[in-house]
């Protein structure tokens, strides 16, 4: 049985359970578009803690007490206690008011304040500044396949953690169509698999969470930042966000798109989001600084009837939107300005380096 929480402002968490003949839980497993930072083996062990402790019926604080070196974003424990009642009244989404809460800045919801912190003056002039002390080289990357290119961002995330890689931006090429789930997606849940094969779309998943990614050669531009963990010390998780794509929000205003920055991890404008990014930590190497991994996916043309065939939306997860649908939430680039595809990703590539000259 599977239920669904989305925290308003927030992600979505789900939770599958497995109960016994006399309809007990014997097992369940946590999923959803949120994300964990932290030291990656106690991230994983830290959910199946979570999910023992749901199906002891014990209180999760202690669980999250006992992991500080791991952080949820954009879920707490009440949104994952949630979804388990939930899956347990036979998956359905629950009484109309259960109406749940908004989770604290500190595990990456965004008040209004929060908001318009992030999108003023100084807030964008103290971003620019510290992008231009990072000054990343800029790769314009060959055609990967995409489960190569899952491979390629761990590698190079791993190089700068331990020392053997300088802070580098790199754009992606993609050399196929596919459906790229977050960390701790459920596939199952998130992807119609059997339509997506049969449309030519490898089906893959990413090492950092946040949701499903649609991509199409031509029509989608990616691009990954691997910095040192300095790069974003002191900084909150949506400050962090903020700060590594501060560079992209001028480029985009540069052609005269009102960007902003939306949500955790979105950069959005007022036809709706252009651009979701994702992020992970990789614990130092061999006496290396550690790394930030934190790349982003924008949606330059999409073929919106087939994003709908291949990806699932869960009614819970569109509950806090102003549009229900996932597909109309997107605002491709091609909608927004003249440039071709190639012209759009030179002129990025461009904007890039004069952002930190």
């Amino acid at each position: 049985m599977r239920g669904e929480y989305k925290t308003p402002g927030g992600k979505l968490v789900g939770v599958d359970v497995v109960v016994d003949a006399g309809g007990n839980p014997v097992s369940c497993a946590i999923d959803g578009d949120f994300f964990v930072l932290g030291e990656d083996d106690a991230a994983h062990v830290m959910l199946a803690d979570i999910g023992r402790a749901l199906i002891g019926g014990n209180p999760l604080a202690p669980v999250f007490r006992a992991y500080p070196t791991v952080q949820l974003v954009g879920v707490d424990g009440v949104a994952i206690s949630t979804a388990f009642k939930r899956a347990l009244r036979q998956g359905t989404n629950g009484s109309s008011n259960e109406t749940g809460r908004s989770i604290s800045a500190n595990v990456g919801a965004l008040d209004v304040s929060d908001i318009l912190t992030s999108n003023n003056d100084a807030f964008h002039q103290r971003c620019r500044k510290r992008w231009s002390l990072l000054r990343p080289v800029v790769v314009r990357d060959i055609a990967r396949n995409p489960a190569e290119q899952m491979d390629v961002d761990d590698r190079w995330g791993r190089q700068v953690a331990s020392g053997k890689r300088s802070a580098t931006l790199r754009f992606w090429r993609w050399g196929g169509p596919a459906v790229v789930v977050g960390r701790f997606q459920s596939i199952a849940s998130e992807v119609n698999v059997e339509t997506a094969r049969r449309e030519g779309f490898d089906v893959v998943r990413r090492s950092t969470g946040g949701g499903a990614m649609f991509v199409e050669p031509g029509k989608a531009i990616t691009y990954s930042l691997y910095a040192t963990k300095g790069f974003v010390k002191g900084l909150s998780v949506d400050e962090s966000f903020r700060l590594c794509d501060q560079w992209l929000l001028d480029a985009l205003r540069g052609l005269g798109i009102d960007a902003f920055f939306s949500g955790t991890n979105d950069v959005s404008c007022a036809q709706g989001k252009i651009a979701g990014a994702a992020q992970r930590y990789f614990s130092p190497e061999n006496g290396g600084p550690g790394a930030l991994l934190h790349h982003v996916t924008m949606a330059y043309d999409i073929d919106q009837e087939k994003m709908a065939r291949i990806l699932k939306t869960s009614s819970e997860k569109m509950r806090d939107k102003s549009v229900k649908s996932a597909v109309k939430r997107v605002a491709p680039l091609k909608r927004q300005t003249q440039m071709g595809f190639e012209a759009l990703c030179a002129y990025l590539e461009t904007q890039v380096e004069l952002s930190y000259n």
